[in-house]
């Protein structure tokens, strides 16, 4: 059941055409009667293309598929604290696990599809091309983003690519690490055009900004942007970036460079932001959240 709240902003003095504005948030309640926790905590969203959302609880350790209008409709127990989503195909999402050890030669993600409207577990890696694989890691893995074919995880210090060799998933290169103490290559979203790739800094409270080749553009901070943990790209090029410290979620422009609004922040209810997603199919912005069994919603315009 969704709560609403008024309108957040006022889009009459819109200037930039690219900025967002929000014209109403409501919650939606995302805690089920399996859950094991007090609290829920939606470390990662992604939106199908149906219009369903599938959800990644940490503290439950379970994913969740959210329906059109946001209700908990299937979900799946996972037996490790899902860290990050991302979409695959239409109706199948990789979930990636915080794991105890780094030194391991477990696959470090899974792959959950939509079928007759339930979450159902995949064991094979397979695509447009009849093939099977799996991906071993030899490091963590924190964020993980599928684009153009290929899969881009972080692991706290780097970004690696994956690429597909026809049978199985091999690492291509290291695109970016950071080694300066902390988690400084947490999570990760591309430009549409795959030109540009967006990386917090979470332990620098930092926006970086890196060419497809893993050239540093531009490093972005701002003061409410503190504690960066979730990141996404509209269609549009739009970047939107959520703070947990701060309790805001800010839209920042295509260059990484400077802040163009506040869409949401403690003064609007918001608490602990952990991810956040856009819906295409609604101009929505869902919002996870931190020890919350509730997720945001906000309405854009």
């Amino acid at each position: 059941m969704a709560t609403f709240v008024d309108a957040i902003h006022n889009s009459s003095d819109q200037i930039n055409p690219d900025q967002m504005y929000v014209k109403k948030k409501s919650e939606y309640n995302v805690k089920i009667a399996r859950d094991t926790r007090q609290h829920c905590y939606i470390s990662g969203i992604c939106i199908l293309p149906s219009g369903e959302t599938i959800v990644a609880d940490y503290t439950n350790k379970r994913v969740k598929l959210l329906d059109k209008h946001y209700n908990v409709s299937s979900d799946f127990e996972v037996d490790r604290n899902p860290q990050d989503i991302c979409q695959l195909l239409p109706c199948r999402v990789a979930v990636t696990f915080k794991l105890l050890t780094l030194n391991t030669h477990n696959v470090q993600f899974i792959l959950l599809e939509v079928s007759n409207g339930k979450l159902v577990f995949v064991n094979k890696f397979r695509e447009e091309y009849d093939y099977t694989s799996t991906l071993q890691l030899k490091h963590a893995a924190l964020g993980i983003t599928y684009h153009q074919g290929d899969l881009y995880i972080t692991s706290g210090t780097a970004l690696y690519r994956y690429t597909h060799n026809g049978r199985d998933w091999q690492p291509n290169q290291s695109l970016y690490e950071d080694t300066g103490g902390g988690i400084t290559v947490y999570k990760c979203a591309f430009s549409p055009d795959g030109d540009w790739i967006y990386v917090l800094n979470l332990a620098q409270n930092k926006l970086i900004t890196l060419t497809i080749a893993g050239t540093l553009l531009s490093t972005f901070t701002d003061p409410e942007l503190q504690g960066p943990n979730g990141v996404h790209v509209t269609p549009k090029g739009q970047v939107l970036v959520c703070g947990i410290s701060s309790h805001t979620v800010i839209q920042v422009d295509r260059e990484g460079k400077k802040k163009l609004a506040t869409l949401a922040s403690e003064k609007d209810g918001l608490r602990y932001p952990v991810s956040v997603c856009y819906n295409t199919n609604t101009d929505q912005m869902i919002v996870g959240l931190f020890a919350s069994n509730k997720i945001s919603v906000m309405e854009l315009n």
